[in-house]
């Protein structure tokens, strides 16, 4: 049985995949029409973003068992598609779950402690003190939206700071804990004064965070986004901005990147992006929440994991 990667990943995906007994081949070049030419003879793919897998891409893989996507997202697969032809498809979250909530973490002190702001002016030779006195996380109500393997990692970062900690899955239930307060949307829209986001990018959430989301927080808050660009529309958030109803935004996404995450866009820079690459109340990150060194290697052995459990050989 033969497997294809399309993405660049750990060695140890391949070459674990080869110690299960699969035959491994990895192109990094070819074009959507040239795979389908050599699709049929795969009964694996190995992915990460560099290429949509849709339906006609799918429709020559005759013998395709499964799709293994490097990362957690897996709006790049049609996935009705590919489970009405049998074909599994396995994501690696548990792979950089702790990647992201030390990130997300990392951006929210960022920006309490106003250090993005502290730092370019020292390095200037600025020394304000009372402009950047910080605020501290401690006392603080934070909301999880979707509490997956993300909003759980954060949850668990967060129990050190002594805050409150409210979270919110449509999907699940059941899953409080003395930490943790399970709490319907509107609990979270009238108590917090961070709400971090944590959902997969779906028709359903697309611009889940809108101006009619902004206008139901009961108080100012802080906006914090390791999940997709199209959760938050752009323009509600710089509005939100404008007005001090958003006090801050942690983006690690937005709304204009490419689909293959790769580039942010080829055209002008909207007005909108212009303002948050301008504004102090911004910190941002080139979707990198789930990159660090260790999530590569964490994720290729779980997707070996997966792909090993499916007994195929």
């Amino acid at each position: 049985m033969k497997v294809l990667i399309l993405d660049t990943v750990h060695p140890s995906l391949i070459s674990g995949l080869r110690e299960l007994g699969f035959e491994v081949d990895e192109d990094y070049k070819s074009s959507a029409p040239q795979l389908r030419a050599i699709l049929p003879k795969y009964t694996g793919l190995v992915i990460r973003s560099r290429l949509p897998v849709d339906a006609e891409l799918l429709s020559r893989a005759t013998d395709l068992k499964f799709i293994g996507r490097v990362g957690a997202g897996l709006e790049n697969i049609d996935l009705e598609t590919a489970h009405r032809m049998g074909i599994q498809t396995l994501n690696a979250p548990e792979g950089n779950r702790n990647a992201v909530a030390e990130h997300a973490l990392g951006m929210l002190l960022m920006l309490f402690n106003n250090l993005r702001r502290a730092d370019a002016e020292v390095r200037r030779g600025i020394w304000k003190r009372e402009a950047n006195r910080g605020l501290e996380l401690e006392g603080k109500t934070l909301g999880i939206i979707g509490y997956g393997q993300m909003g759980s990692a954060f949850a668990e970062k967060l129990r050190a700071f002594d805050m409150k900690i409210m979270a919110h899955d449509k999907y699940k239930k059941g899953f409080g804990s003395e930490k943790v307060r399970e709490s319907s949307l509107e609990e979270l829209q009238a108590h917090c004064d961070i709400i971090s986001l944590h959902l997969p990018q779906t028709e359903e959430t697309l611009h889940y965070v809108d101006e009619e989301f902004i206008r139901r927080l009961k108080k100012p808050f802080y906006l914090v986004n390791t999940a997709r660009g199209k959760v938050v529309q752009t323009k509600a958030l710089v509005q939100g901005l404008q007005s001090g109803k958003v006090l801050g935004a942690c983006l690690d996404v937005l709304e204009y990147e490419k689909s293959s995450f790769e580039n942010l866009f080829e055209r002008e820079i909207p007005g909108d992006l212009q303002y948050l690459l301008q504004s102090d109340k911004v910190i941002l990150s080139p979707h990198i929440a789930g990159w660090s060194q260790e999530s590569n290697e964490k994720m290729a052995r779980v997707i070996v994991r997966k792909v090993a459990a499916l007994n195929l050989i």
